[in-house]
């Protein structure tokens, strides 16, 4: 006999348990008729659903997977799974609460899909009118391949392009800067280190202003999100830039303004290629872990090397005034740079890198789980 002739058939082909859903009209609940389930992970984005896990079910004990995309979007942080022996219940949260007319986005329902019975519930003394859905969202790849054949390539959306352009821009400027710096240090070894402001400060001003691009981008719709973290991420640095150290010419030659510039560089030589990826679609593992990882180490020391140049920023203030107002004047008021400065570095220290540290970190749990669901088993 063949050693081909005992292969498994199926193992070659991707097996879907038997899914069971019903609906309120806040929430959705899903029965994965699996027994024994073991390794169980569901994976949730706003519109999608991805799950897998080895138990028994219709083809006998083997891996099982599924995916699906919403009819409607649904709360992706929230949504929760229990394990049992018979059974894996997924309670799921939708965005607005109203009736759904089915599950997933595309009227053909799949073959794996059923009906929980025993759960369902209707509106009662309405009608479900279904709104008009976009095609092209149901059908993204049969859309791109029409589209193709019809022009010759698929179209893209100007929102789009622009923010590849602006993104793949930012990074080739952060490039150029650390390309400089570590040319000039292989050159010139450590002496470069004092000239690092008169080489590439013009260029760090530059990138640095072009930033506030990413608080208009909320405001016209063209990214998600509020504009008050990326205004208030922007201005921290600029303030340290623009009127801690272009203000004051003995700062320039500093050896901390050389690490922050370093520091700040590779956080966004990481940050605007995982944008790019995610514009295009094109999922990177590696860089995906790098977005969300390197600030561990490179934010602490960002917030050092912050706080140091505001340390050895306060005697110059001290010493030339600037910034300061003081009586008397036409507006009757006085303010001291100094103590705006202490008082700024006190908030950066303590609440302000608390906040950023632990932003970040739920944003990397959620995005390295993808909306990884928390697990409750009974």
């Amino acid at each position: 006999m063949s050693p081909m002739s005992n292969a498994n058939p199926m193992a070659a082909t991707e097996l879907s348990p038997f899914v069971y859903w019903s609906q309120t009209k806040d929430t959705l609940l899903l029965k994965v008729d699996l027994k024994d389930a073991q390794g169980v992970i569901a994976e949730f984005t706003p519109t999608t659903m991805s799950f897998g896990a080895n138990g028994h079910g219709a083809r006998g004990r083997n891996a099982y997977k599924f995916q699906m995309r919403f009819y409607q979007p649904v709360d992706d942080e929230t949504a929760t799974f229990t394990v049992t022996d018979h059974k894996i219940e997924l309670l799921i949260r939708k965005a607005e609460p109203a009736w759904w007319v089915r599950l997933v986005a595309t009227p053909q329902k799949p073959h794996w899909l059923r009906v929980d019975f025993d759960r369902w519930r209707t509106e009662d003394d309405a009608e479900l009118n279904e709104p008009a859905r976009d095609v092209r969202e149901d059908y993204v790849e049969e859309y791109n391949n029409l589209q193709k054949q019809e022009i010759g390539y698929v179209r893209e959306n100007a929102k789009k392009v622009y923010l590849i352009i602006y993104n793949l821009a930012m990074f080739v400027g952060y490039l150029h800067i650390l390309i400089i710096m570590g040319v000039l240090y292989m050159r010139d070894g450590p002496g470069s280190i004092k000239h690092t402001y008169e080489y590439v400060g013009t260029s760090f001003k530059f990138v640095q202003l072009m930033q506030y691009m990413e608080v208009m981008h909320p405001l016209f719709g063209y990214t998600k999100g509020s504009p008050l973290v990326p205004f208030f991420q922007i201005s921290g640095r600029n303030f340290v830039l623009f009127l801690m150290i272009e203000m004051e010419p003995r700062m320039h030659a500093k050896p901390v303004v050389f690490y922050v510039f370093i520091i700040w560089s590779l956080v966004e030589l990481v940050r605007y290629p995982y944008y790019v990826s995610q514009l295009l679609k094109r999922e990177n593992g590696l860089l995906t872990w790098l977005r969300y990882t390197i600030w561990i180490p490179l934010y602490p020391m960002g917030i050092v090397c912050e706080g140091v140049i505001l340390l050895r920023s306060i005697p110059y203030i001290e010493e030339t005034k600037r910034f300061c107002v003081e009586m008397p004047n036409k507006w009757n008021s006085t303010f001291d740079m100094v103590l705006f400065v202490k008082v700024y570095l006190l908030l950066l220290a303590l609440p302000g890198s608390y906040l950023v540290m632990s932003h970040m970190s739920k944003l990397r749990v959620k995005k390295l789980g993808r909306g990884r669901a928390k697990p409750k088993i009974n």
